[in-house]
């Protein structure tokens, strides 16, 4: 009986011990494996401009820019990449409707190009709500951009809320800079 007992604890745990020692055909070497805790993502203020790969900029590795020939021409109004808001609003100015009405028929003609849509705010806020207002920026102009042609296919949604700001300080000009959305094309 005792040696029924010793069989039963000994064979899960010889098991275990084979299942860790040999590895599998094809499983051989290193695994690499992301750290993603909190503090590596920026969540406590460090790397929050995405300098140290956290959760941010995940959603953009491996992806180059797209610069075709007609979005780096300065007399275009596809040069202009950079649309801005009012305070704590989401909706376009009108001063950036021929802008939109560029990038839209750019991206019918293009269906094989995504535009990524980069949502900022200023500091001002909390960060849920801000990270949630740079969302509703970009969705209001995904919508514009979808009502003249272009594909819903063709978009990526990324708010980084007040994480990445163009200009540093608090006063208004600051403030004025970073309520944004920016229109990033990618290659498919």
């Amino acid at each position: 009986m005792k040696m029924l007992k010793l069989f039963a604890v000994l064979l899960p745990m010889l098991w275990l011990a084979a299942c860790s020692s040999s590895p599998e055909k094809g499983m051989e070497g290193d695994v690499a494996v992301e750290d993603l805790s909190a503090e590596t993502a920026g969540v406590r203020g460090q790397g929050a401009d995405g300098e140290d790969m956290g959760a941010e900029t995940k959603v953009v590795v491996g992806e180059d820019q797209y610069m075709g020939n007609e979005l780096n021409d300065p007399s275009s109004p596809l040069s202009n990449r950079v649309v801005y808001f009012e305070y704590d609003s989401a909706t376009v100015r009108v001063e950036d409707q021929e802008t939109l009405q560029a990038h839209a028929a750019y991206l019918a003609k293009n269906p094989n190009l995504t535009l990524r849509l980069e949502g900022h705010t200023d500091e001002r806020g909390a960060r849920e709500y801000n990270l949630a207002l740079g969302e509703r920026r970009a969705l209001s102009i995904r919508q514009i951009l979808m009502l003249q042609g272009a594909s819903i296919n063709q978009f990526q949604v990324t708010s980084f809320g007040e994480e990445r700001p163009a200009e540093e300080g608090s006063s208004e000009y600051a403030w004025s800079q970073n309520r944004r959305v920016e229109l990033v094309y990618i290659g498919r």
